[in-house]
């Protein structure tokens, strides 16, 4: 059966192949991919690409995904989308209801910051394993680290292996 997956990026400068490698896995094997983003419009990745966006992500019902995945790149921090309640709500959300929730480079931070990963094994940016511990996080600086339906990587060399993780666990 095909799930459905929400991809959520920062409004500006995401990480090209951390959107890109999974949305590529993920279409090939018939699965839904939405893009999420507090802009409506075509966002630009940090080496260059271009990806439009489905859905604000005031608007998005969790209910209708089966995975949800925080992108990572430097527009994480610039806009501190670990901030902003409408990406917290989502991460809190989908894990609520049991979702696989996921999350690679910066893109991480939002589920600390949704306390998600409090005393859960965890991956992440250089730059952000600080936050994350802060936020109660079990670090480990391994590639991919699943603890639960919780699924994280520390950066886009592992997007592949990232995305294949997450498929396994939806099928």
């Amino acid at each position: 059966m095909n799930k459905s997956i929400l991809m959520i990026i920062a409004p500006s400068d995401f990480r090209d192949e951390e959107l890109l490698v999974p949305k590529r896995l993920f279409l090939d094997n018939k699965d839904n991919v939405t893009i999420a983003s507090e802009v409506k419009e075509r966002i630009r990745g940090m080496l260059g690409a271009k990806t439009d966006v489905d859905l604000l992500v005031k608007d998005v019902s969790i209910t209708e995904y089966d995975a949800v995945v925080f992108v990572g790149g430097s527009g994480v921090d610039k806009h501190k989308i670990y901030d902003n309640s409408d990406y917290i709500n989502i991460a809190k959300a989908a894990a609520f209801r049991g979702k696989v929730v996921a999350a690679i480079c910066l893109g991480t931070k939002v589920l600390a910051s949704a306390g998600i990963l409090k005393g859960r094994k965890a991956s992440c940016y250089e730059s952000a394993i600080n936050y994350i511990k802060e936020k109660g996080a079990n670090y480990v600086g391994e590639k991919v680290v699943q603890d639960g339906k919780i699924i994280t990587a520390p950066n886009p060399n592992y997007a592949e292996e990232f995305a294949k993780k997450i498929m396994k666990i939806l099928s």
